[in-house]
């Protein structure tokens, strides 16, 4: 019942206009002018709307089954999956060594909102991949690279990352997964992983699993964890596949959303595993796949409220219920439109203003990637470092919401599973929970990335935003309707972080208190900074006498509207922080 368009529109002014990528220093953005960004977009959209969305419904209805040993994907998965290989989608942005395009991560986290949007449970198979691709590929051997990665590049072998075991999650020093050491060199993987997405399943020909645990004799807890190449099948010397792994799934989990993709239970039996990286170093290497994990998730989030956003708007504009309070919008029907009602019109306007805003986030994320990687800019990566939990947690915590205010829209029709908007909803609340809680992300917000560099960092966020609007202020336009609210908020940013440093010292309950608070209040922050930018850039447009002038002038209205009545929640979360720990801590945990 639901339908999807990718945004390409949106996605070319960000790209050409807000971002300027084909005039940029980063290497390959050369590569991005509008016409070839606009024919992937495309051809992305194409497979998105004809192909991947339909399956939306169908892998929610059957799931996945377990048979034999062997996870059976739901119908038309496996097409859609050949589809995906042949298009070259898996390795848009991986190495040309290793049979990858080369494309920016820009691109691919672009391309990557449309696939999402379309059918997340579907990209998620990919999805991990991507993340085992980037591991191998930045701590692996040069033997490892050359026998996994082209594999995984076309799609025919996929990889999965294996932390959470039945009795840790995020304290990952309590894992029990042992990898005895073997006269060849390998080690004998023993132990049980649990919710490991796309752990088993029927579309490629081997999954390449990376498996967390502990060589007996290291270091106690983290100290202690090395990083292993778990493959299905084992790899003979030719590349050709050989003995099936003593590695199986033991299970599938039950779960609110994402039936379409096979979240399972995995058996290690003394399976045969290579370690990668060095020994003990394990947490080093897998946070090469956690933080783009994160990263991507972030993605996710926003992305289901995208379409969530897509599929209200359409029923907004056909349900006819009551008249307009100021006279007969559809006078010659029997009643108008839904969203000639102001509060439907605040309901979509909550979901448009934070998702064009958050698509901007994640592209400049994503930026911020590509001048780390391809420029070998330090203080991008530190930049991004700190900007992780943000677009993880705050995007997905603002993007389960926008799919509840989409399901909203459609009244009682959105609780009914003809109509598809509940999906939405389940699907996108796994985005809060996985690769790190919400929580988690705060804690490692406050808790770690404030104090980067001596705190050089957080405070060269503080200045990239003082500059931007010291640069724009002479335009009066921008300055009463966007850079005096974006002012506004970064000093209550500023002023939080103050209190952290000057409470949090002597007592830090008083800085993790108030970390999730500090998460949004950051979060928007951002937004803020992004729709300043599309401000900018749609006034440029409009005074240059865009084609389009229709699109600017929605883009400043949507704009004013996040800042008015979307970015003045900073006071709250900054009036929370500074309430301090004693609220949160007071009630004995007897009494609760």
């Amino acid at each position: 019942m639901t339908s999807y368009t990718a945004p390409v529109d949106d996605m070319q002014f960000l790209f050409h206009e807000v971002f300027e990528v084909s005039g940029s220093d980063i290497p390959g953005y050369e590569e991005l002018e509008p016409d070839f960004t606009k024919a992937v977009l495309e051809e992305a959209g194409k497979l998105a709307t004809g192909v991947l969305h339909p399956l939306n419904a169908v892998g929610d209805a059957q799931g996945c089954r377990l048979e034999n040993g062997v996870v059976r994907t739901p119908e038309g998965f496996r097409d859609a999956y050949r589809q995906m290989c042949d298009g070259g989608w898996i390795g848009l942005d991986c190495d040309p060594d290793y049979g990858g395009q080369g494309m920016p991560h820009m691109l691919n986290s672009a391309v990557g909102e449309i696939f999402v949007s379309a059918n997340m449970a579907f990209n998620m198979y990919q999805g991990l991949s991507h993340g085992a691709y980037n591991a191998i590929h930045t701590h692996g051997t040069a033997q490892q690279k050359q026998t996994y990665l082209p594999k995984m590049v076309e799609g025919s072998w996929t990889g999965t990352m294996n932390l959470t075991e039945p009795h840790c999650g995020t304290d990952l020093g309590l894992i029990r997964t042992k990898a005895e050491p073997q006269d060849d060199g390998s080690y004998r993987i023993s132990g049980q992983k649990i919710w490991i997405s796309a752990g088993e399943h029927d579309m490629a020909d081997n999954i390449v699993h990376l498996v967390l645990a502990k060589i007996p004799g290291g270091p106690e807890g983290v100290k202690g964890i090395s990083l292993f190449i778990v493959p299905k099948f084992m790899v003979n010397e030719d590349g050709s596949l050989g003995d099936r792994n003593a590695v199986t799934c033991g299970g599938l989990e039950s779960k609110m959303g994402i039936h379409g993709n096979a979240t399972c239970v995995m058996n290690y039996d003394g399976a045969t595993g290579y370690l990668i990286g060095e020994m003990h170093k394990g947490m080093r290497a897998m946070f090469t796949m956690m933080n783009e994990a994160r990263l991507g998730v972030g993605v996710q989030g926003y992305a289901q409220g995208a379409v969530a956003y897509q599929n209200a708007l359409g029923f907004a504009r056909d349900r006819l219920q009551g008249r307009d309070v100021t006279g007969p919008a559809n006078p010659n029907g029997p009643a108008d439109p839904i969203i000639v009602h102001p509060d439907v019109r605040r309901n979509l306007m909550d979901q448009k203003s934070f998702v064009e805003g958050a698509r901007a986030f994640a592209l400049w994320g994503a930026q911020l990637i590509d001048r780390s990687q391809r420029n070998g800019d330090a203080e991008a990566e530190a930049l991004v470092s700190l900007l992780t939990p943000v677009l993880k947690g705050f995007l997905t915590d603002k993007g389960f919401e926008t799919t509840v205010l989409a399901q909203q829209t459609l009244g009682g029709s959105g609780f009914t599973r003809e109509w598809g908007l509940e999906q939405f909803v389940r699907d996108a609340r796994i985005t809060m929970i996985y690769e790190g809680t919400n929580g988690i992300q705060s804690l490692d917000l406050v808790g770690r990335k404030l104090g980067l560099n001596g705190g050089r960092t957080v405070m060269g966020f503080f200045d990239l935003v003082k500059t931007f609007i010291k640069e724009n202020e002479s335009d009066l336009r921008l300055k009463s309707d966007f850079l005096d609210p974006l002012k506004a908020a970064s000093k209550d940013l500023q002023g939080a972080a103050t209190y952290f440093m000057q409470n949090g010292m002597k007592n830090p309950h008083e800085a993790l208190s108030g970390s999730y608070d500090f998460m949004h209040l950051f979060g928007h922050v951002c937004l803020g900074l992004m729709w300043s930018r599309i401000a900018r850039a749609s006034l440029a447009a409009l005074d240059a006498d865009t084609s389009n002038p229709d699109f600017h002038e929605a883009k400043l209205a949507t704009g004013r509207y996040y800042m008015a009545r979307q970015l003045p929640a900073t006071r709250m979360h900054r009036a929370r922080i500074e309430s301090g720990a004693e609220p949160v801590m007071a009630l004995d945990a007897a009494n609760f």
